[in-house]
């Protein structure tokens, strides 16, 4: 294991984050991070019984000792192994409320995990990532946006303004580090993702949802682009979906 590749994905759950961890454990050894464990567990024990490497962390990624902790353990488990990928795909900070009934915490939880989270979790793995530039595939950091990134609807705010603020670090790290090696991407996700939380919610049409292994292998494109075309921003929806 000290010389195997490995991605970090931070920010797994039941869907897109899982679906993420399932592809890129084809080709790497992987590191889950998610605040509570059992929203790793079950995936964690999936690769590993298929024959991959995973591990989980409970990591708090707002917070900077329990990112530092994570990392540390990391840096344990994984030594000199080149980190090819690293994915932000938290998905914190999302309460829907009108304007005047937010409290101040309600309204920062959004910076606190999107634009707070994903400087924790960058500062981290872009010292990494710059020393993986030998790798088949560039070394590479995708953050996973939303509709919110583009768009502040009503009673979004505080979910918007935290999007807002990762799509914004997403641009400036993408200019800054692409001419050193490292490809960072803003992946925006226009729609329902088709997960347990919302196998109820009904559509005219059936494959009106995401699907999040078609979002995982729209992950791997970016991953696997050469230097010489890499895309910054991706836009993924349903073919239904009104934008």
């Amino acid at each position: 294991m000290a010389s195997k590749p490995f991605a970090i994905i931070a920010g797994v759950g039941p869907g897109t984050g899982a679906s993420i961890a399932r592809k890129f454990a084809h080709a790497y050894a992987v590191v889950l991070l998610a605040r509570n464990p059992a929203n790793f567990t079950s995936v964690v024990d999936e690769i590993n019984a298929n024959g991959g490497h995973a591990t989980g962390i409970s990591t708090d990624l707002s917070d900077a000792n329990s990112v530092q902790s994570a990392f540390e353990k990391i840096n344990q488990q994984h030594g000199p192994s080149p980190l090819a990928a690293a994915v932000f795909n938290s998905g914190g900070g999302f309460v829907r409320k009108p304007f005047l009934d937010l409290t101040e915490a309600e309204f920062t939880s959004g910076f606190e995990s999107q634009g707070k989270g994903a400087f924790h979790f960058a500062q981290r793995t872009l010292p990494l990532l710059q020393k993986s530039t030998a790798l088949p595939n560039p070394p590479t950091l995708i953050f996973t946006g939303a509709t919110a990134s583009l768009k502040g609807s009503a009673t979004f705010s505080p979910f918007a303004a935290g999007k807002f603020a990762l799509r914004a670090l997403a641009q400036s790290l993408a200019r800054e580090f692409g001419p050193k090696g490292v490809h960072v991407s803003h992946v925006i996700i226009d729609g329902v993702i088709d997960i347990p939380r919302t196998k109820a919610w009904t559509f005219d049409q059936e494959d009106a949802k995401l699907d999040p292994h078609a979002i995982a292998e729209s992950y791997w494109h970016l991953h696997t682009q050469p230097r010489t075309t890499w895309g910054f921003e991706l836009d993924l929806r349903p073919y239904v979906e009104k934008w």
